[in-house]
């Protein structure tokens, strides 16, 4: 793609780089095929390569973001199938971030999403804050239908039953292995996750330690930036990122770190750009490190190396997180471990497609992700599964918000099948 930017734009990183994603895209339109919500829209402008038009014209001209150019990059989802698909290789997440980052500081808009997006940047990256919203939300849950915006519904509708206790195991502390130490790794404990879900980060814990790992939870650790850093609100998202890195690199600089281990990937693929992100900070270095050390809980588990399980006589229907396998590359190291515990495993089809959760999506754009939940929970069940596993918890709400069948982290089965609890979905579907 040809583009005119001056030398002065160009002397901007930012801007020199989504030049440099500019020029490799053809047009060759392979992404359209791939997109969920193309696919769903039937919009040119609701595809990458129309956005990635749309972009084009809003930086290369300097102007403020319009209320077209906003309605059409608030429909993606950052999937990034995209990329996956591109011949081209062209790096559609970083432009997409760079454009939101743009839309934020350049346009106003309506005051209702001003709210709902203050709200959610408050609110989802602070546990505890979190757990409080959850509480007040169920309270106005029966009153849903009578709010007239469609968001504020979505919220009070993804409203767990269950809001569990907090686990004293997301604290800061050294959990010793168990026997001869193989390595040593800290464990991201999340945000959101640890208000939603706490036993993900409890089987992951003693999975690591039985398997001969020292696992350390950093203080000072706290929220990736992800939520905050696709809402285009990058002073957040940034101070998110540096006290993690700070939080990490205190280990690295003490007993040392073999890997930082993250069992939410949409956290993973941030974590994993955070060299990206910290380019040209003072902390660049630091960040490179700490992006470099981070891994996926199936990626760690690949290298640490998983015992054989007997036949477990359950078919499980693999969910891939848009955030692992087009994010991070990682495809084939969860169901290869899955059947290596002894589970059969089976995929949906069109794998490849979001299920509508996307971080904030699905409460900022429901309509949009409740057709893609349908869609995926459609293909999921006629797998006809007794559980159906994931590696993201935004994924397993949201699927687990329309379907029986009990959704249950990777984790948690690799756990159980090497000595540890049953899931409790599992024990709770019976």
């Amino acid at each position: 793609m040809q583009t005119n930017f001056t030398d002065a734009q160009l002397a901007i990183p930012a801007l020199a780089r989504s030049n440099e994603i500019l020029r490799s895209c053809v047009h060759c339109g392979f992404c359209t095929a791939t997109c969920p919500t193309y696919q769903v829209l039937g919009d040119e402008l609701d595809s990458p390569r129309g956005r990635i038009y749309l972009i084009k014209e809003m930086l290369e001209t300097g102007r403020a973001a319009d209320a077209r150019t906003v309605k059409h990059l608030d429909r993606c989802l950052s999937c990034l199938s995209c990329m996956t698909t591109c011949p081209s290789g062209v790096h559609y997440m970083h432009l997409i971030d760079h454009a939101r980052a743009h839309v934020e500081v350049t346009y106003k808009r309506p005051f209702t999403d001003r709210a709902l997006r203050f709200v959610l940047a408050k609110v989802l990256p602070y546990p505890m804050r979190f757990r409080l919203a959850i509480l007040l939300a169920k309270v106005g849950r029966p009153f849903a239908r009578l709010i007239p915006d469609a968001r504020v519904q979505a919220m009070l509708d993804m409203v767990p039953k269950r809001v569990p206790p907090v686990s004293r195991n997301d604290d800061p502390q050294r959990f010793a292995p168990a026997g001869a130490r193989k390595m040593r790794v800290a464990l991201m404990t999340g945000c959101a996750q640890k208000a939603l879900n706490t036993d993900i980060n409890d089987a992951t814990i003693r999975l690591l330690t039985r398997l001969g790992c020292e696992v350390v939870v950093p203080r000072g650790m706290g929220c990736c930036g992800a939520l905050t850093h696709h809402m285009g609100r990058e002073d957040e998202a940034h101070g998110f990122a540096a006290a993690n890195i700070r939080a990490f690199m205190a280990e690295v600089a003490g007993d040392g770190l073999d890997a930082i281990v993250i069992n939410t990937s949409g956290c993973g693929t941030t974590v994993k750009d955070y060299g990206h992100m910290f380019r040209n900070d003072p902390l660049a270095a630091d960040a490179a490190r700490v992006a470099g050390l981070a891994c996926d809980i199936s990626e760690l588990l690949v290298r640490i190396g998983l015992p054989e399980g007997a036949a477990k006589g359950l078919r499980v229907a693999y969910h891939a997180a848009c955030s692992l396998q087009h994010g991070q590359q990682v495809k084939t190291a969860p169901k290869d471990l899955l059947r290596r515990a002894g589970f059969e495993v089976v995929e949906p089809a069109d794998s490849h497609l979001c299920c509508g959760s996307a971080g904030t999506y699905n409460l900022l754009q429901p309509e949009i992700s409740k057709a893609l939940k349908a869609r995926k929970v459609r293909t999921l069940e006629a797998r006809a599964p007794d559980l159906i596993a994931a590696g993201n918890i935004g994924c397993m709400m949201q699927i687990g918000s329309g379907t029986a069948v009990p959704v249950v982290h990777t984790v948690e089965l690799l756990d159980w099948a090497t000595g540890g609890p049953k899931p409790r979905a599992l024990g709770q579907a019976g």
